[in-house]
């Protein structure tokens, strides 16, 4: 009996670690701050959407895992996962991922038809597009860049239960943000990536002056993407000054790597990719007052 305590955080880590939870609070996040952002006031669906998002990431994540888990035993980053190290069965891992999905999706249907639908398509073109690219074409982070776009737009198609102009501009914020994200994330991993046959960085020369100018440039259309909601009149001062500091902030961070081309600043970019999304994200949502207000006047 005094082994149980042992075992079961044991299991509960694998189960953590094969379906990267902390990787999904971070989407679901991002799915909540659409579904404020758009006006949805119902802790209910907030609850549905937290939860049902967390289960369909977490299949993908699943998913993604079994379909590289040859891949993981060779790259360092990887080979700790509960596949590589016979912690977790495959027939457990798939078992896992239906589960999840379908909870998941039916989670989001509850709340409306079209969420649960944009669930199920994050999670195919993750796993069944996005996951096989990553070893055939850089072009794989334009196409994972869709699926990785999805939660705001969820959120937004969740309070609302229709696409409009609010839910594709938050789409696209998110989708313009993931190419530096990505490629800071590629050129930590550039040595590690290399061992699986994953070429993911902008230019063919990797490491160099010419990945980094992208990201630079790409960190520098960030400013006005970001703005875009106050260019709108959705928002208001607060976010211009706030999103356009956190715009020149992450902006001089790309330029550092380009100046230097260093591991140690392209590792400085993505750490600071994580802390921007949800801070500019969460920007747009307390900058809306009216809707924010209403929300916490809800609380019983």
């Amino acid at each position: 009996m005094s082994e149980d305590p042992q075992i079961k955080p044991s299991k509960i880590k694998t189960y953590l670690v094969f379906t990267k939870f902390r990787l999904s609070f971070l989407v679901i996040l991002s799915a909540l701050s659409g579904y404020l952002f758009a006006g949805g006031q119902n802790w209910l669906e907030i609850a549905y959407l937290m939860l049902g998002g967390t289960l369909v990431t977490g299949a993908s994540n699943g998913a993604n895992q079994i379909w590289e888990r040859d891949l993981d035993q060779i790259m360092n980053r990887t080979n700790h996962r509960p596949l590589p190290t016979g912690q977790m069965q495959l027939k457990v891992a798939y078992s896992v991922v239906i589960l999840f999905l379908l909870l998941g999706t039916y989670l989001l249907f509850i709340i409306n038809l079209k969420s649960a639908l944009l669930g199920l398509l994050a999670f195919v073109s993750y796993v069944f597009i996005y996951t096989p690219l990553k070893q055939k074409t850089p072009w794989a982070v334009f196409v994972g860049a869709f699926p990785g776009a999805i939660p705001p737009f969820l959120g937004a198609i969740a309070a609302t239960n229709q696409f409009g102009f609010i839910p594709g501009i938050l789409f696209f914020v998110q989708f313009a943000w993931q190419f530096p994200h990505f490629w800071a994330i590629a050129w930590v991993l550039y040595d590690d990536y290399k061992k699986a046959g994953f070429s993911l960085l902008p230019s063919p020369s990797g490491k160099s002056k010419a990945s980094a100018f992208q990201i630079m440039a790409y960190s520098l259309a960030l400013i006005p993407f970001s703005l875009m909601p106050w260019l709108l009149g959705w928002v208001g001062t607060f976010t211009l000054v706030a999103a356009s500091i956190m715009g020149v902030w992450f902006f001089y961070l790309a330029y550092k790597l380009y100046h230097s081309c260093e591991t140690s600043d392209a590792r400085k970019l993505m750490f600071a990719s994580f802390v921007y999304l949800p801070i500019i994200q969460f920007i747009y949502v307390f900058d809306r007052t009216e809707n924010f207000i209403e929300l916490i006047k809800s609380l019983p």
